[in-house]
């Protein structure tokens, strides 16, 4: 207990000392977080245009205007989430071996894969939350007071959606991290590190558009392999259209999704542990 609230103490000191230095160039900070809130509106814009021309993606999936609104601020609360938290150290640890910085966090009495996790955070990146709670009770509003067979919402649904989301967070700050890892026998991965980006574009569209002809091996690798299409899926699928026998998103599919979650964290801790021993100091 005590070595938690330790841990939880310096959590809250970076997050301060983040806030502090952010708010310093308070400009550059309001700046930062109106370009994420424009990019945002463009999106919305987007699909706006999309769902002027077709009542939903797929006649069977289910997406229908608001359903994927939901789906869609779910999409940027988990990466916005990501890009304020994770993102920022996972971009600058190939910089600290190069530097040979990963030395101090190395004498630190902490582990060193917390420190290189959270020792920065963007916070103007939380911009993107407001906006899509904005865009999810928006959803969730016209879904619930529609005509025809309104949505039902419960305390326990937001309760595992919010668990869900973290699950989505979890997969997706495991597969970062093992990335970063490998800066330290490859030196400087950006291609690796843009890699990452390429392959979580998959987990930004409903899967239904992957389970049909030649994107069915997609579907396959993605959500049973490197689970990327969990992320975003499961929460919105568990919100918008609440888990039910026959859905897309089944019951065994949500278990998969936590076990998933626990795989990919043990599996991005065996490989920064991994990586870390074999490490050589600067000085060496």
């Amino acid at each position: 207990m005590r070595r938690s609230a330790h841990y939880l103490q310096v959590l809250l000191t970076f997050a301060r000392n983040s806030l502090i230095r952010d708010l310093t160039f308070r400009t550059n900070f309001l700046l930062q977080a109106f370009t994420a809130t424009s990019w945002t509106l463009m999106n919305i814009g987007f699909y706006l245009i999309i769902f002027h021309h077709t009542p939903s993606i797929g006649p069977e999936s289910g997406w229908g205007k608001y359903e994927f609104f939901v789906f869609l601020a779910t999409t940027w609360i988990v990466n916005s989430l990501l890009q304020t938290f994770f993102m920022p150290n996972a971009h600058e640890f190939s910089e600290l071996i190069r530097t040979g910085n990963l030395d101090f966090a190395l004498l630190k009495p902490i582990d060193t894969q917390f420190l290189v996790s959270f020792q920065r955070m963007e916070w103007s990146s939380l911009s993107n939350v407001v906006t899509g709670l904005i865009l999810l009770v928006v959803g969730l509003w016209h879904l619930t007071t529609q005509p025809d067979n309104p949505l039902v919402l419960t305390v326990g649904v937001f309760l595992l959606y919010t668990f869900y989301l973290l699950c989505g967070v979890t997969i997706l700050y495991s597969l970062m991290i093992s990335l970063a890892a490998t800066s330290i026998w490859l030196g400087r991965n950006q291609t690796l590190y843009d890699f990452w980006f390429y392959i979580t574009n998959f987990s930004r569209y409903p899967m239904e558009i992957y389970q049909r002809g030649w994107g069915r091996p997609l579907w396959g690798f993605f959500t049973f392999v490197v689970p990327v299409l969990l992320v975003i899926n499961v929460p919105a699928r568990i919100l918008a259209q609440p888990l039910r026998p026959g859905s897309s998103v089944s019951l065994a599919l949500a278990l998969f999704t936590l076990v998933a979650a626990v795989c990919s964290l043990l599996v991005s801790r065996f490989v920064f542990v991994k990586a870390l021993a074999s490490y050589r100091s600067a000085s060496s």
